[in-house]
């Protein structure tokens, strides 16, 4: 299995949907999808052992990745929708009582050196935020910029609130597994999530009950492939996800269909699936 499938916790969360040990999950023999992709499910260079699997949070994905050339491919659903299965009450609070926005920044990934890290106007950004939001803003930074002293600060030093839920882990070190429990456990009790660039977090915290924002500087990443697009293709294909403003039903529509709703599997089918079952 690819190390990458752990991510997050998603294996951990699948082994528990499935009955199975959470804390040492089963292997999943191919590549799970571990964040909402513009292309076929994975990045443009990722490289794959002949014959694996690739496991897809939405048909979409498998479509693009099948218009490649690629085959073997299955869709499973998001993680996080199983999860919120596995949670009906974690973090819940009456509606009424849900209130201020959950701002993510763009993040960067563990490239090395300069690798994959995000350069832009955070100054500019800062302003923006203010100027649109209207109740009490949380920035959520991955830890590749929480940790970077100059990004945090500068929130931090405009007032404000600065959390990290966590690393997704690196060749099986360092995985927070509780990382998505913690995501789900915080969106449910704000009433917007925003971010600078569609992702992953703003379906999750829309699937999680929140209102959306996309907007402002969608910054730099150090060795950002163009491959599929960038974001004008993201404004051509999900305008109704992009705004200040977002219609609230058109984007939980377009949540379902980029988280997979329609694909949940039963556990069991999900046990066969991945060959989880109890060998005689």
């Amino acid at each position: 299995m690819h190390h990458h499938n752990h991510y997050y916790g998603q294996t951990h969360i699948l082994a528990r949907y499935c009955g199975l040990d959470d804390e040492h999950p089963p292997r999943i023999r191919g590549y799970l999808q571990h964040g909402w992709n513009v292309g076929c499910g994975w990045n443009p260079v990722h490289e794959f052992f002949d014959g694996a699997w690739r496991y897809t949070w939405t048909d979409a994905n498998r479509r693009r990745g099948h218009a490649l050339g690629r085959r073997n491919y299955h869709v499973v659903g998001a993680p996080f929708l199983y999860l919120m299965e596995l949670e009906p009450d974690l973090g819940v609070v009456p509606e009424q009582e849900r209130r201020g926005t959950l701002w993510f920044l763009f993040h960067g990934w563990e490239g090395g050196g300069k690798g994959g890290r995000i350069e832009g106007d955070h100054a500019r950004l800062i302003s923006e935020i203010k100027e649109t939001e209207t109740e009490p803003v949380t920035i959520s930074l991955y830890y590749t910029e929480f940790e970077r002293a100059e990004v945090r600060r500068a929130y931090e030093k405009a007032g404000f609130e600065v959390i990290c839920f966590g690393k997704r882990g690196w060749n099986y070190e360092g995985t927070d597994r509780r990382f998505l429990y913690k995501q789900l456990e915080t969106f449910r009790r704000f009433k917007r999530v925003a971010a600078n660039r569609l992702s992953t977090a703003v379906f999750f915290g829309v699937a999680a009950g929140c209102e959306p924002a996309v907007y402002g500087d969608a910054m730099e990443l150090e060795g950002d492939n163009p491959v599929f697009g960038g974001q004008a293709r993201i404004a051509r294909l999900w305008p109704e996800m992009l705004g200040k403003d977002v219609d609230l039903a058109a984007a939980r529509a377009t949540t379902d269909v980029e988280l997979g709703r329609a694909h949940l599997m039963r556990a069991a089918e999900m046990r066969m699936l991945f060959d989880w079952n109890p060998r005689d």
